[in-house]
């Protein structure tokens, strides 16, 4: 068995995915806004970039239909959620299966077809270093993007006065309105911030990871993406730990597959999920597992 090909660089593109979504929904969840959606808010982005790709034959056009893709998918979330103040756990569902359909139907015509490649972006000088060269700096935009938007974020949200502002929304959305902050336009700025970071993570699996358009590519990296933000205390630098983990256990049960370990191809098709569980569970059973979450996740913001 070949674990050798278990590399940083293909682990890297695994987890990158995963990485995009489960930042932007941590973003979201800081608002004091529970998106159940993400899987909905990524198929609708891997179908939105695939067609802006193989129509213009630029993949850039695709990243940025993908981005836009997942936003406006999450605007319909923050319009039932912010606007009709629906329960957010339902609503999250359905804009799952919304987004699920859709990329089914838009698709549809897009099967088997191949998208444009997305060239590597190698970094002068240091893709040279021996060893390390290779591995870290010789990869695409995304991957640098996904990388530098974990920074981004984590001084975002603890240096910035809009930072603050998120923060102090989700932890308490009645004294943020009484302070004179919008509560909804600061949700619904989060929420299509998340949507747009979903629609980047799919369109990175239709167009580097898999490349192709099927129903389904997703394969419910969305929910594992939801799982991580959980596992991460909602901070961006275990996000980061999280999305890599889980990518190296996707990449690792592909290769067992592959070297065709007598173990059943279904049990190591879930094990992903069966780490998901596992890790939800340990991090309930702890003492102070949740005590991270943002106060007000989940509740509905009625203005007075």
């Amino acid at each position: 068995m070949d674990f050798g090909s278990i590399n940083i660089v293909v682990l890297m593109v695994a987890s990158t995915p995963i990485l995009l979504a489960a930042l932007g929904e941590m973003v979201t969840e800081k608002s004091g806004v529970l998106n159940l959606g993400v899987e909905g808010m990524m198929i609708t982005g891997a179908v939105c970039g695939f067609i802006a790709a193989v129509e213009t034959g630029s993949p850039t056009l695709g990243f940025l239909a993908a981005a836009l893709g997942g936003a406006t998918l999450s605007m319909l979330f923050g319009l039932l959620t912010q606007v009709f103040l629906a329960t957010q756990v339902p609503a999250g569902l359905a804009l799952t299966l919304v987004g699920t359909g859709l990329a089914s139907l838009l698709g549809q015509n897009y099967q088997g077809r191949t998208p444009p490649r997305v060239p590597d972006l190698d970094i002068p000088v240091l893709e040279a270093i021996p060893v390390l060269g290779p591995i870290l700096f010789r990869h695409d935009a995304i991957v640098y993007l996904s990388l530098l938007s974990v920074i981004a974020v984590w001084a975002f949200l603890k240096f910035t006065r809009a930072g603050l502002i998120l923060r102090a929304v989700g932890e308490n959305h009645a004294a943020a309105h009484a302070l004179g902050y919008k509560v909804k336009a600061v949700r619904l700025a989060a929420i299509g911030f998340g949507g747009a970071m979903a629609g980047l993570g799919g369109a990175y699996i239709s167009l580097v990871r898999v490349p192709q358009w099927t129903d389904g590519i997703t394969a419910g990296i969305g929910w594992i993406a939801l799982a991580i933000v959980v596992f991460a205390s909602w901070r961006a630098g275990r996000v980061l730990i999280g999305a890599y983990l889980f990518g190296g256990i996707t990449v690792l049960q592909l290769n067992l597959q592959a070297a065709g370990a007598r173990v059943p191809v279904e049990l190591l098709s879930m094990s992903p999920f069966l780490a998901t569980i596992l890790v939800l569970v340990v991090i309930s059973a702890r003492r102070h597992g949740a005590t991270n979450a943002p106060a007000m996740l989940g509740r509905v913001f009625h203005a007075s």
